[in-house]
Order: C-alpha cells, then structure tokens, then sequence
C-alpha cells in the first residue's frame, strides 16, 4: 500500500485552525485494516518557525525539500492583507509553488486561495474563497473565475475552499474521491462531522440551533435516511413533520441549505456509491434499494453528481486503485 504524501505549507500568518486541519481530517482516513492512508507533513521553506494568526508561533519539523516528494500540497489560510497587501509573494513562494504544480495536487483552504492565484496557479480557473474576502480578490486577481457562493470547487488538480468549516468538507471530498464513500464516512465519524456536504451547496446557509420543543426538520431527515428506497414526495416528507409544504421548505433550507428535494438526491446518490464500492449487488438492485427506481435514473443521478456511470463507478474501487476525479456540479440536482 503506497501511503499518499500530503505537505501543508505554512506561510507568515497562516490561520492557526487550518494548519492543523489537514492532520485531523486526513490522518484519520485508514483502510479497513487500520493503517493510515495519508501522511501529511507541515513545512515552512526554510524549516524554520512561522507566526500563525493566532499569536502564537510554530516550528514545523520539515523544510521545503518535503514539497519534492508531495502528492499533494496544501495551502491553509492566511491573514492575506499582512502576508501579502499588494497581492504578490516572495520569488521563493512562487517558484515552490509552480515546481510543486508540475508534479501534485494543490489544494487551499479558506484565503489560502490568494496564494495561489498570486502564484499565477488560479489563472483561467474556476475558484473559492471565503465570501468576505470575495471583492477584494477579484481586485487583486481578475483572471480568476471566482465562485464565492460555494462551499468548495474541484478543477481537478486544483482545488479550493471557502472557510473553516468548508475546508473539513473539501479535505473529505479529497478522501472520498480518493479511496471511496465507506474510508471517507469513517474519518469524518472519527472527527465528529458531517460526512458529505456537496461542494455547490451555498455559504450563506442560516444554522438556528436546534428547537427544543423538536418543530425542526432533524427527525424528518432522520426518518428520510431509513426509507430512501421508498418514493419519498415532499408532502410525504412535510406530513412527517406536521408542517406544510411552504413552511417546511422554508424551514428545510434553513437548516440543511438545502431544498428538501435536493438533500434527497444528495442521500440517495451517497448511498449508491456505498452499495457500488462495497457490495457486489447488481446496479438494478442498487438502484431500488437507493430509491431511484431505474437503473436509467441512478444513471442520471450519478453521473450528474460524479461525472460516470455506476459500473464505471464500481470498477474505479474494485480495481487497482482509485482514479476518480469527482466534480462538484449540483445544477442538475432538484432545487
């Protein structure tokens, strides 16, 4: 088993949270026999202490001789207007980064998306950031086709992310794309977070905290999760939680982000991808068991989702070894 190599590179700034963030969420991702999947180092390019954003320093234990040997290299996020108030890097970061494009996957978090578009990495490509800082990066870099409505985008062998929390999803959206649905379920179970949130889903998503007199949708969605082979409808589903139709819409997205209709799908399509990677029952089956009736449908579904068809899908995890590049593209999704 080659374990996949994974350096964080620590700029002057970086945010603290997301420094670390790589290590819990990858270094929890093991086989199903327990051994780790990733290793990931943290470096600064002269191996020597950094200032993070939360006033503290480190001292990483790798230079940048580690980015020679990366898979992929990951940008956390940093306080860009004190690292980089006019836009630009040091030659050094610039050059360590265009090397490293020519051999790994570049991954950022949150405002680490300014390094590299300074890199001159993000050019042409679609990318995310954290929508605070949205106006100011299309100032600084308007070759980019910046999305800063969505949680996360995947443009292959670059990707980024919006904030804190969106970082999580996109380290387990590289996971999941990595070595499937069941490796990626068991890191986030270990980091207490929520397996799957699609990469399209809004950042301007209201969280109100749970209603105690139990008026929100959390059982509904919990009895959803144990019937997705039935043809749910979103009366069915408003009638569960002695709401109407409007009103149980409206307070769905308010919690999820989501439209009820939406978050289905999103359920349905991750439990065929469980039953494709880890069972050998036939695509029919699959279809039935994950509620969408047709193989023709689960077809649909799943290529709007990840881009092939499920026995593609299959043989990707039965095989050698996964080489899956999913894409996040929720507009075929039911809104």
């Amino acid at each position: 088993m080659t374990v996949h190599e994974v350096v964080v590179l620590a700029l002057p700034h970086s945010m603290a949270f997301e420094l670390g963030l790589p290590n819990t969420v990858l270094g929890g991702a093991v086989d199903d026999d327990g051994r780790p999947l990733y290793r990931v180092r943290v470096a600064t390019l002269d191996g020597g202490p950094v200032r993070t954003s939360a006033g503290f320093t480190v001292l990483p234990d790798h230079d940048g001789s580690a980015l020679a040997t990366a898979d992929t290299v990951l940008l956390p996020g940093v306080q860009f207007s004190t690292t980089m108030p006019d836009g630009t890097l040091p030659a050094e970061v610039v050059q360590a980064l265009r090397a490293a494009a020519e051999r790994s996957r570049l991954v950022s978090i949150c405002t680490g998306a300014f390094v590299l578009a300074a890199a001159g990495l993000l050019e042409g490509r679609r990318a995310t950031t954290h929508w605070l800082y949205a106006d100011r990066f299309r100032e600084l870099f308007p070759g980019v086709d910046l999305d800063p409505d969505v949680l996360f985008v995947d443009d292959g062998d670059v990707l980024t992310s919006a904030g804190n929390a969106a970082g999580i999803d996109l380290l387990l959206h590289l996971v999941r794309s990595d070595h499937g649905s069941e490796v990626a379920n068991r890191a986030a179970r270990r980091s207490v977070v929520a397996p799957w949130r699609d990469g399209g889903q809004s950042q301007f998503i209201e969280r109100p905290l749970p209603d105690p007199d139990g008026t929100g949708t959390a059982e509904t969605r919990a009895w959803a999760l144990s019937r997705l082979a039935e043809p749910l409808t979103l009366a069915d589903l408003a009638a569960h939680a002695r709401m109407s139709v409007r009103t149980f819409t409206r307070r769905f997205r308010q919690e999820t982000g989501l439209s009820p209709l939406r978050w289905l799908v999103q359920q349905r399509v991750a439990l065929a991808r469980q039953l494709l990677e880890s069972t050998d029952t036939p695509v029919e089956r699959v279809a039935s068991d994950a509620g969408f009736g047709t193989t023709a449908s689960l077809r649909q579904h799943l290529h709007a989702a990840i881009g092939v068809a499920p026995l593609s899908y299959r043989r990707t995890f039965r095989g050698a070894g996964p080489t899956l590049v999913v894409t996040s593209d929720s507009s075929a999704s039911p809104r």
